[in-house]
């Protein structure tokens, strides 16, 4: 189970394989093969002429490691379940696995893609979208936040694929607005995530009304035992893609920590650094929605601009913001990990963690969007005393070397 990382830094090895092989059999075999033919280039794959156009014109030239691997065996029909860290191109992955399979004649919901929050449903939509360009796909994304009404006008007018969150999807299906008879697909995105957010039932619950003969595609950063669990539920023979979490994201990422003993010491060091943030676009990660807003006033009474979003916010509010920092005419963006998955934001090249992630593997999905496909970035890590243990457990995880930040941070970037 090379690559599989646990859930919680309090990671016990043993105890996690005992657990998977409990699930999975002595060796996993009689319930997932491996699947390794590798593709190298997106036209060796058998994809639609259409879809090959829509793919290049996205801006992809050479498939990631996940693509070559993944693309091929969900076009073909297979279950997948599929493990690689963001930021690697699980969402073309599935995108084009599904745009490969639907039928355009037909104007009716063949796929339902479920993700854990609403950024990353409109993110997956944008580029189910952006793919199936020249396809004529109809994508809508039904997550919570926005008007009942419009997502049951949308979705009577016809739609091939919906994208959503598990609470409005449900919804839809339950008041017969999504009705179920054609769905073929059905993609788990962020499984790991999904599950941790306490959206177990809600899952089983859709299954139970999803016609009995549908591909299942899991794509996940990490497998929980819960994950792993949901996938036996589900899935037909599934075969497993595994992209080592060592080869992937962290490359061409320069990580830095700086020392500040104590918390009050970190808006100083943010302050001395802003000339800095603001020449390039940053994100600065906190980890509660109150300090967001906090961090957020303090920047601001010290006149340095800085947008901020976190969860408790209208989505309205939300979309504004980060349409914002998309275009740059906002550079410095604070939030929380909500926003730390699926959320390509394709010029950032500094990410600051304020404070540390609570979790070692949220470092990746903080950071790893810094330098997607091979884009240079820097991170920078705030410690104080009590962060020394987490620094050391991310280093671990991630088998590398965080060093001090030097004085020519400007130059880095």
């Amino acid at each position: 189970m090379a690559g599989a990382a646990p859930e919680g830094s309090q990671f016990d090895a043993r105890q996690y394989d005992a657990k998977m092989n409990e699930l999975l059999g002595s060796d996993g075999q009689d319930f997932f093969t491996s699947y390794d033919e590798v593709h190298d280039s997106f036209d060796v794959m058998g994809l639609q002429e259409n879809l090959l156009r829509g793919i290049y014109a996205y801006g992809f030239e050479k498939p990631s490691a996940i693509q070559q691997r993944g693309i091929v065996p969900f076009c073909k029909g297979l279950d997948v379940i599929q493990q690689a860290q963001s930021g690697t191109g699980k969402t073309a992955t599935f995108c084009s696995g599904i745009l490969q399979q639907l039928d355009y004649g037909l104007l009716d919901c063949q796929a339902l893609v479920l993700a854990p929050t609403r950024e990353l449903a409109q993110q997956i939509e944008k580029v189910m979208r952006a793919l199936g360009d020249y396809l004529g796909v109809k994508v809508h994304a039904c997550v919570g936040g926005t008007s009942v009404r419009e997502d049951q006008r949308v979705l009577s007018s016809g739609v091939h694929v919906v994208v959503g969150t598990p609470g409005r999807v449900f919804d839809m299906l339950r008041r017969q607005s999504l009705r179920p008879d054609c769905i073929r697909m059905f993609v788990l995105d962020e499984a790991d995530e999904m599950l941790s957010r306490g959206f177990k039932d809600q899952i089983y619950d859709i299954f139970q009304l999803l016609p009995p003969k549908i591909q299942v595609g899991v794509f996940s950063a990490t497998m929980p035992p819960e994950a792993l669990d949901i996938t036996r539920k589900f899935m037909n023979k599934p075969v497993r893609i595994l992209v080592k979490r060592d080869e992937l994201t962290l490359e061409g990422i320069k990580q830095f920590h700086v020392n500040v003993d104590k918390e009050e010491w970190k808006l100083e060091t943010l302050c001395d650094l802003y000339e800095t943030l603001a020449i390039t676009q940053s994100v600065i990660f906190v980890n509660t929605r109150r300090k967001v807003d906090w961090l957020t006033d303090k920047m601001r009474s010290r006149d340095h601009t800085v947008s901020a979003t976190h969860g408790d916010m209208e989505q309205n509010t939300r979309d504004i913001i980060m349409r914002e920092f998309r275009s740059g005419s906002s550079r410095v963006l604070i939030t929380t990990d909500l926003l730390a998955r699926g959320i390509d934001v394709q010029q950032v090249s500094l990410v600051i963690n304020y404070d540390l992630p609570t979790q070692p593997e949220n470092y990746l999905h903080r950071i790893g969007r810094s330098g997607r496909f091979g884009r240079k970035g820097v991170a920078i890590n705030f410690v104080t005393k009590d962060d020394e243990r987490m620094l050391f457990d991310i280093q671990r995880f991630y088998n590398v070397v965080i060093e001090e930040l030097p004085a020519n941070v400007a130059d880095l970037l």
